[in-house]
C-alpha cells in the first residue's frame, strides 16, 4: 500500500506545519506530500493533528486515502462556510433542483398546452420556426425567459461560494 512506499527524505506537509521531524513511520507522509501544504494546513486548522491522527489510525489501511480526502474537502467546505460546511453546499443544491423540477413540469404543461391548441391540430402546412419559442403562448413564453434570466443570475451570484472545483486532491 501506499505506506510502504520509498519517500524522499523530505518531510510531508503535515511534519512541516508542525515543525517537526518526519519519521518513517509517520501516519500522515502518505496523505500530505510535501508539495501540498495547504491540504494539510486547512485539515489541520479544521479537525487539529490530534484527531485525524486518531482518525487515520483507526481508519483501515485501504480507506486512509478515502478519509483524507474527506477531511480536504469537509475542511475547505468549512473554512468558506463555517456554519453549514458542506451540508450547506447540499442544501443548496438540493434547493436548486426542487426549483428546476418545478420550472420543468411548468415549462412541460405550456408545451402541454400549447400542443393541445386547435390551431396547432390537423395543420396540414409545413411551418419552420425561426425563433426559439416561435407563436409560444405569451404566458408560458415569458416565463421561460425570466426563468432562464433568474436562474443564470442566482447560479453566477452563489457559484463562487461552492464552487470546489479547484480543490486538486478531490
Amino acid at each position: 500500500m501506499r505506506g510502504q512506499e520509498p519517500r524522499s527524505t523530505s518531510s510531508c506537509a503535515a511534519c512541516k506545519l508542525l515543525k517537526r521531524r518526519c519519521t518513517p513511520n509517520c501516519i500522515f507522509a502518505p496523505y500530505f506530500r510535501s508539495d501540498e501544504p495547504k491540504k494539510f494546513a486547512k485539515v489541520h486548522k479544521v479537525f487539529g493533528a490530534s484527531n485525524v491522527s486518531k482518525i487515520l489510525i483507526e481508519v483501515p489501511e485501504e480507506q486512509r486515502q478515502d478519509t483524507v480526502n474527506s477531511l480536504a474537502y469537509e475542511a475547505e467546505a468549512r473554512l468558506r462556510d463555517p456554519v453549514y460546511g458542506c451540508i450547506g453546499a447540499i442544501a443548496l443544491l438540493q434547493r436548486k433542483m426542487i426549483q428546476l423540477q418545478h420550472d420543468l413540469a411548468l415549462a412541460r404543461a405550456c408545451l402541454a398546452r400549447y400542443a393541445a391548441t386547435p390551431s396547432s391540430i390537423g395543420s396540414t402546412d409545413d411551418r419552420v420556426i425561426t425563433e426559439p419559442f416561435g407563436d409560444f403562448p405569451a404566458a408560458c413564453g415569458g416565463s421561460i425567459d425570466t426563468f432562464s434570466q433568474n436562474i443564470s443570475y442566482e447560479l453566477n451570484q452563489e457559484a463562487h461560494m461552492y464552487d470546489f472545483s479547484q480543490i486538486p486532491y478531490v
